[in-house]
């Protein structure tokens, strides 16, 4: 017999202007004019600055406060990147990226709003090829949760399609891809004998197993089919790339600018703004009016808080990466968004947005906000040593051998220990995989 009963609970949830800027700090700069010229369609409290009104004073001298930098760092002349009809002669496709699409599918799980906002911090914190790019504990104490609270959610993202989005390294991309037949030799190759596997101990797997040599290739074969990258054949492709930053020397220092000049100024409507203070609204007219004003607010203020968060994440990338702007594009220093988000005193979500599809315009050329960040490594003789610098190098190596006899794992091994980075053949073998270079026979030319 069903019986009532009352249960206290303590849930966070984002507001909803928090929400409004989390969405328009992900867009880059072709979608954030698309997303202004939407909004202004949708509240007729929202209007457009014309260009001859336009004041010398910009929106983001208004929020100087929030900001120590000069006004030229938020927003200047300069960010008018393109000329206007340079900008309206390139191809502005309406673009669903790869994550958008993915949260659309959210919609008909049943998820409770909490879960969707956690399911959405997990989706915008993988990396180009599909996998979590941060530990989950980090994403649940932006809840004030336990890891364990959001495992549940992170095993329906994992089952969505593509089969294995976030997560968390390649055994479970895999297993999750062939848990449809648990009782399959090639799911309890995955989620038994995954190391075995991976080193090509295929005697011990058969011993372990008890199968037969034709049942482990017909196995084996079964999982080389298997999708490794679920976020690679899916991502973003841009055909034109336009930066949302630009970055040029001045002095000693470097002028950030934000590359939305051909974004609409944005102001909320005298008629109804005086219409509230006169009194010619009421009843519901006036609830409606007011409740787009404060609409229009929030979406005026979170377009300059995106420019400001842009800014201090470039200018924070900056700092953290001084030899690089300084001409030594081989070089790159550990750096984490982690890093970024303690040193801005902003969530580590909020930097995975500002930087994911996002690009800026350098004296060395245009880069994603990504390109800067890379892992460490500790090398035998305790130097603390960026994955990139050793990764430039392997693919230096890789460019130079010989295609017709093209080094295996153990050489690169070698020839990275002559060049003094001793490290272990697995490391080297996940470097090149990430360079997106294969085995040595399949880069074989006759």
């Amino acid at each position: 017999m069903p019986r009532l009963s009352q249960r206290l609970e303590q849930k966070q949830k984002l507001a909803p202007r928090q929400v409004l800027q989390a969405r328009l700090l992900q867009l880059n700069t072709i979608n954030l004019e698309q997303t202004i010229l939407k909004e202004l369609e949708l509240n007729p409290i929202l209007e457009q600055v014309e260009p001859e009104e336009f004041e010398e004073k910009s929106m983001a001298e208004e929020v100087l406060e929030e900001l120590d930098a000069p006004i030229e760092d938020v927003y200047t002349d300069e960010s008018s990147y393109y000329l206007d009809q340079e900008k309206a002669d390139l191809p502005v496709p309406d673009r669903n990226t790869f994550i958008e699409k993915i949260i659309d599918q959210l919609k008909d799980l049943g998820l409770t709003d909490l879960e969707k906002d956690i399911a959405e911090e997990i989706l915008w914190n993988i990396n180009e090829r599909g996998y979590l790019d941060t530990d989950l504990i980090l994403i649940a104490d932006n809840f004030g949760l336990e890891e364990e609270d959001l495992e549940p959610i992170l095993l329906v993202i994992q089952r969505m399609n593509p089969k294995g989005l976030a997560s968390r390294n390649l055994k479970e991309c895999l297993a999750i891809q062939l848990e449809d037949d648990k009782d399959s030799l090639s799911y309890r190759i995955v989620s038994k004998y995954f190391d075995d596997f991976m080193h090509k101990r295929y005697d011990k797997i058969k011993i372990k197993l008890k199968c037969s040599s034709s049942e482990l290739h017909d196995a084996v074969k079964k999982i080389s089919k298997l999708n490794p990258r679920p976020g690679e054949g899916y991502a973003d492709s841009f055909q034109v790339i336009i930066p949302d930053l630009v970055v040029r020397e001045d002095g000693d220092d470097w002028l950030i600018t934000t590359n939305d000049g051909g974004v609409p100024e944005l102001r909320i409507s005298k008629t109804y703004e005086n219409g509230i203070e006169n009194g010619e609204f009421v009843g519901k007219a006036k609830t409606f009016v007011r409740e787009k004003i404060d609409s229009a607010n929030w979406f005026i203020e979170a377009v300059k808080q995106r420019r400001v968060t842009m800014v201090n994440v470039m200018r924070a990338i900056i700092k953290n990466q001084p030899e690089w702007f300084a001409g030594d594009m081989n070089h790159l220093s550990p750096l984490k968004l982690q890093d970024i988000a303690e040193e801005i005193g902003m969530d580590i979500s909020t930097i995975s947005r500002s930087t994911r599809g996002k690009f800026v315009d350098t004296p060395h050329g245009v880069f994603e906000l990504k390109h800067y960040f890379t892992d460490a490594i500790e090398l035998e003789n305790g130097k603390i040593l960026g994955t990139f610098v050793i990764k430039k190098e392997l693919q230096n190596i890789i460019n130079l051998e010989n295609k017709k006899i093209p080094f295996n794992d153990d050489t690169l091994v070698q020839l990275l220990k002559d060049k003094g980075y001793k490290l272990a053949r697995r490391t080297v073998a996940k470097y090149r995989d990430q360079l997106g270079v294969p085995v040595a026979r399949l880069r074989k030319e006759i």
